[in-house]
């Protein structure tokens, strides 16, 4: 956090349970729009004191929605108290929009590593899985878009139309083709 002091830039973060510090100063809050606190800070633990030696801005909000209090530290004082805990809530939108990316994009690597390179790569994943999920509204199957991309896959060169490919796959059409085999436990 110190070198991003240095750096002339601002953070917002959750601060821990924890948190050992000194109250320098208090600025009036309005509680009604859920701010419990805005006070001027100075870390006091042994370690935190010698890694981050100037003060802290605590901001204590209390969630509605959630029904939860968060406490936030930031190295900026420019800004309304509310707005720190709007910029942590736009922080953590961005940090649910990367979880969705993981888990429905299946992007595993960047192919490039500038932003341009990412951007694009990400738009890409996007516009798969938009056409994927309209393909499966439109032909109206019953299949997960995990399995449509399963299928997608192992058919890229195949000349089937997609409508055909959907709706003809069975689960249990690909079991009854290998049902000839030998069973193991059958000698």
């Amino acid at each position: 956090m110190y070198k991003i002091h240095f750096a002339l830039a601002f953070f917002v973060i959750r601060a821990k349970e924890n948190l050992r510090f000194r109250r320098l100063s208090s600025n009036s809050v309005d509680k009604k729009t859920g701010l419990r606190c805005d006070q001027t800070i100075k870390l006091i633990g042994p370690k935190s004191s010698k890694l981050y030696p100037q003060v802290l801005r605590r901001v204590k909000y209390y969630d509605i929605e959630n029904k939860q209090t968060l406490v936030f530290l930031t190295n900026n004082f420019n800004i309304e108290a509310d707005e720190v805990a709007l910029l942590y809530k736009y922080r953590w939108q961005i940090e649910l929009f990367f979880k969705w990316i993981k888990q429905h994009l299946r992007i595993k690597t960047f192919w490039g590593y500038s932003p341009n390179a990412v951007k694009t790569q990400i738009w890409i994943a996007i516009c798969t899985y938009v056409l994927i999920a309209y393909a499966k509204k439109q032909i109206n199957t019953p299949l997960f878009l995990y399995e449509i991309t399963q299928i997608l896959s192992v058919s890229v060169f195949d000349i089937t139309p997609l409508n055909e490919l959907l709706t003809s796959f069975s689960k249990n059409e690909e079991i009854k083709k290998d049902y000839n085999q030998l069973n193991l436990f059958d000698l």
